[in-house]
């Protein structure tokens, strides 16, 4: 029996199983597609597309640095237990080497990349989940990069090299010398773990996140019964605050909680005679903004039970 790339097509779509696994299921069943879901189910690999509804907010941040350039990935897993295995964190630690390599320029890129050691990173990670028994999943990505100068990478709470819970990238625009630069660097990558700022300055804050501020700042001025003029200039120094305080340069630097960041940057170049700019960064907390699902097990026992 005969079969076309769209059959190969619909048994990845039924499955979850990756391209290669899915011709030779079809190549070894003669194109009977049932047979060939059959095939996939008893090797495991279609266990993947079962997994995929469940909730991924565990897992890793990689980062790598080559020359000029730095990334940052996160990848997901159900439980914490995963992140420890040695096959997730190879899978990691290359499909992050692969993202370098590739300047893959968003998730859906670097999943069509090939992986080492042949297929794709989707075919490769689709094994990952059959084998391993957990949902995974490619979350982010992001690139940063220096025409002279350092990236410099960061990880908080290491599982293993570059491998960790909170990944951070510092890329410092400079001619001054790397002996500057990485010290410099890596204090700022420290802040930046700690401190987590929002965006690189106050203008590059999320506008919701402004008009959320300002709203609720409205809102507790009112409440004060002042005159309206009054009022607005309260809100307007409430969003202000707001800025300073979430937008990187301007965050007071937790080295000695008292100097803004942007004047260490500052006053690190002029003692090495030559101007540090601080042009990008990357900060990747495991699972942020990821709403883990909570279970009732009693209601669970009790519904199976039909209680």
């Amino acid at each position: 029996m005969a079969y076309t790339a769209a059959d190969v097509k619909t048994l990845r779509e039924r499955t979850g199983a990756g391209m290669m696994d899915c011709k030779k299921a079809m190549d070894e069943t003669n194109g009977d597609l049932e047979a060939a879901v059959d095939v996939l189910r008893a090797k495991g690999l279609a266990a993947a597309v079962k997994k995929s509804s469940r909730t991924a907010a565990e897992g890793l941040v990689g980062v790598a640095v080559s020359g000029l350039h730095g990334v940052a990935v996160e990848v997901n897993s159900e439980t914490d237990f995963v992140a420890k295995n040695d096959q997730f964190q190879d899978f990691v630690r290359s499909v992050t080497q692969v993202a370098l390599d590739t300047s893959a320029a968003d998730i859906e890129t670097l999943k069509e990349a090939a992986y080492p050691g042949g297929g794709t990173v989707t075919e490769k990670l689709t094994n990952n989940v059959a084998t391993i028994g957990e949902n995974q999943q490619l979350r982010r990505l992001k690139h940063v990069s220096v025409t002279s100068g350092i990236v410099v990478p960061y990880m908080h709470n290491a599982a293993a090299a570059n491998l960790g819970k909170i990944g951070v990238l510092v890329a410092l625009e400079s001619t001054a010398g790397a002996d500057v630069l990485e010290p410099l660097g890596k204090q700022i990558a420290m802040h930046i773990a700690a401190a987590f700022p929002l965006a690189l300055n106050a203008g590059d804050l999320d506008a919701d996140l402004i008009t959320r501020e300002r709203k609720i700042a409205a809102e507790k001025a009112a409440e004060s019964g002042k005159p309206a003029e009054v009022q607005a200039k309260i809100v307007d120094g409430a969003v202000a605050k707001y800025a300073k305080e979430n937008a990187l340069l301007s965050q007071v630097f937790v080295m000695d909680n008292k100097t803004p960041v942007a004047q260490v940057i500052e006053a690190a170049g002029k003692a090495a005679g030559a101007k540090i700019t601080l042009v990008d960064y990357v900060r990747y907390q495991l699972g942020e903004g990821i709403e883990k699902e909570t279970t009732d097990f009693a209601a669970e026992v009790a519904a199976a039970a039909g209680i």
